[in-house]
């Protein structure tokens, strides 16, 4: 039978590849993001390959999220596996000159919108007693860095309630998971440096984690048999041994 998975944040980086890596395996793919534009070309490019849907909205809003989720044709309302992959990081700043609105967009969007989407879609899952939720964390949920503060507290966020999720979900059958990749080479450190030319030095001097990586360890993890979850997964490229800790040529 052929799955259905829904994964937010997927115009670009990991979402992107994701769809695209999922979508050569026959899953039918139901696309969220805020940049229509994207999600059409992606949609385009897809087709070929699978059933594809879209969904335009930002997971910061409530109504709307649970709106657009419930929107869903009959042919892709039965969700099988939900990958929560939208986030972002706004700015590297120490905790007594941060930002409050980069505060609100990184708890908003990576642990609420994370909430929102999860119980748009959550039960069904538990009226089937079956279904595959995989959040995508970061290092940051597993250790603080200096000017990380409130982003790897979001992050840290997210693998306690994908704990939290495996605990309450566990008699349903349904697996939950969390996926952490360390330094990923993709649009997310242009948004973090506010387009500042420093973004274009971060992944300088060392071969980073792609997009691609990522991707296929998701799929690797969705596939397993049924009687295996991949609960917790930290990866990181060759060179970083720690958030902090990076091996760059000169």
């Amino acid at each position: 039978m052929t799955k259905t998975a829904l994964i937010t944040g997927a115009t670009s980086g990991i979402g992107e590849a994701t769809a695209y890596e999922f979508a050569k395996h026959g899953i039918r793919l139901v696309l969220c993001g805020r940049r229509l534009e994207r999600l059409n070309t992606i949609k385009k490019a897809l087709e070929r390959l699978t059933h594809v849907h879209i969904l335009n909205f930002d997971v910061r809003d409530r109504t709307e999220t649970l709106k657009a989720i419930e929107s869903l044709p009959k042919e892709f309302k039965t969700i099988d596996i939900l990958i929560n992959n939208a986030g972002n990081a706004h700015g590297l700043d120490p905790i007594q000159s941060g930002s409050i609105d980069d505060w609100d967009a990184m708890m908003d969007i990576n642990v609420k919108g994370l909430l929102y989407v999860s119980k748009a879609v959550i039960p069904q899952m538990t009226e089937r007693q079956s279904g595959h939720i995989i959040n995508i964390g970061s290092s940051a949920g597993k250790e603080v860095y200096p000017k990380g503060n409130v982003y790897c507290a979001s992050k840290h966020a997210v693998l306690a309630i994908t704990e939290g999720m495996r605990i309450d979900l566990n008699p349903f059958g349904i697996k939950v998971g969390a996926i952490n990749p360390g330094l990923v080479e993709t649009e997310f450190s242009l948004v973090r440096f506010k387009g500042d030319a420093v973004a274009d030095t971060v992944y300088k001097g060392y071969k980073a984690l792609q997009a691609e990586d990522v991707a296929e360890i998701i799929y690797f993890t969705i596939s397993r048999p049924p009687h295996v979850n991949i609960a917790d997964l930290l990866v990181f490229c060759t060179a970083q041994a720690s958030s902090t800790l990076v091996k760059k040529e000169l």
